[in-house]
């Protein structure tokens, strides 16, 4: 980065992370791409975060699904359960700010990674749990995953047409989120402990986060005599019309969620009559009378093509088209946005990813690739924590960054 360049907002930043899969390593790639060094800790007995694994994209030790979750990061090969590797983490946290872990909910205490074994090592150090159910309760000691969270937390049961089967939705919604949450714990956290010199533990739990999303469906449930039910053509549950609609060559989207936007849209469709009729005049009167005016809707829209409709609905009224992922990667607004970064990988070559969708002066926006495991063991031990060959050399051969022929061997690949 040229001197002159702004600094990332999170320049300074050190975290030691202990995740894997999708949740924690999205999370903590925010805290990459906007300057933090992040230090992914790899368990080289299982080959180091599972998703290096994960296909259909593979090759030795390495994924295009692993690169979309850990570019930007540093990766140290340490066996957690080898007696001298707490030396080694020890000293690491006591020149970092926070510990992240995405462990099933009962496993960082018995690892030694919240703040009543970091705290006695840096007394300002933040620790951050993102489990699948929480630190406490009767399933903390249980896995979870998004697919069992979205079916847990009812959103399979809202989800699809009605009468159909439960369906999930088709992004792992609940692993982001629950990594976005897990963020701002953290952030929250080292706040804190900026001003007090005192960190603490941080408990956020896919199924919490979750539940939290539920939102005003959990007010109306809660505390009316209201259940939620799934509507035809993804439609909202009080709002009309708020859905997909078919055009002659495809899907779009309308949410009409003011009466300027209804006056708008009925305009647009040639359907003046709409406006003054009794039965749609306000809210309650087109979801009473959903029945009636969603026909009427259909049968203009499959008139013409999505892209007719869009010309005429931009700008006036909610709408979009119903992408593919492919669209959707080359829209001019994504385009616009710098939505998509390439990242230069020394197997792969040239990749292509979707970037921060953080915006700001000093972000990373040309960043490393994901590493390999244990790229940086030697780095981080010499000449961040000082230790000196022969001693990192006799960890090596003590097992403290897995079997010596395994270790070398991914490290030289």
């Amino acid at each position: 980065m040229p001197t002159d360049a702004p600094r990332g907002p999170l320049a300074g930043l050190r975290v030691v992370a202990v995740s894997q899969f999708g949740a924690g390593p999205f999370g903590t790639q925010l805290l990459a791409d906007l300057g933090a060094e992040v230090i992914k800790l790899e368990d080289p007995a299982v080959g180091g975060d599972v998703s290096r694994s994960v296909g259909p994209w593979t090759t030795d030790s390495d994924s295009l699904y692993f690169q979309s979750f850990n570019r930007g990061k540093k990766s140290l090969a340490l066996d957690l359960r080898h007696p001298e590797a707490r030396g080694v983490l020890h000293d690491l946290v006591g020149v970092s700010h926070a510990v992240y872990n995405n462990l099933r909910g009962d496993l960082p205490a018995k690892l030694g990674l919240t703040y009543a074994t970091l705290g006695t090592v840096n007394p300002a150090i933040v620790c951050c749990s993102l489990s699948g159910f929480g630190a406490t309760g009767p399933r903390a000691s249980e896995p979870a995953y998004d697919y069992l969270i979205q079916g847990y937390a009812g959103y399979m049961a809202v989800t699809g047409e009605p009468g159909g089967p439960p369906e999930k939705c088709g992004v792992s919604v609940i692993d982001f989120a629950g990594g976005y949450a897990s963020m701002a714990a953290l952030l929250a956290g080292l706040w804190d402990a900026q001003r007090s010199g005192v960190g603490r533990d941080l408990d956020v739990s896919l199924l919490d986060t979750a539940v939290s999303m539920l939102s005003y469906f959990a007010i109306w449930t809660l505390n009316r005599d209201w259940q939620p039910a799934r509507v035809a053509d993804s439609g909202h549950q009080a709002l009309v019309p708020a859905q997909n609609f078919p055009t002659k060559d495809g899907w779009i989207v309308v949410f009409c969620n003011k009466p300027k936007f209804w006056e708008a849209l009925v305009d647009a469709l040639g359907l003046p009559e709409l406006a003054h009729d009794a039965r749609f005049a306000t809210f309650a009167d087109r979801l009473a009378h959903k029945d009636a005016l969603i026909p009427l809707l259909k049968a203009r829209f499959t008139e013409r093509t999505s892209a007719e409709w869009l010309g005429r609905l931009r700008g006036r009224v909610p709408c979009a088209p119903v992408n593919t992922v492919a669209e959707a990667l080359t829209d001019e607004q994504v385009l616009a946005r710098d939505m998509i970064v390439e990242v230069e990988h020394p197997e792969l070559g040239r990749l292509r990813e979707v970037a921060s969708p953080v915006k700001t002066a000093g972000a990373v926006t040309r960043p490393a690739p994901a590493p390999r495991l244990g790229e940086h063991t030697d780095a981080i031990l010499g000449d961040l924590l000082g230790y000196t060959p022969g001693r990192i050399a006799a960890l090596r051969a003590a097992g403290v960054f897995g079997a010596a022929h395994t270790v070398n061997k991914e490290v030289a690949s």
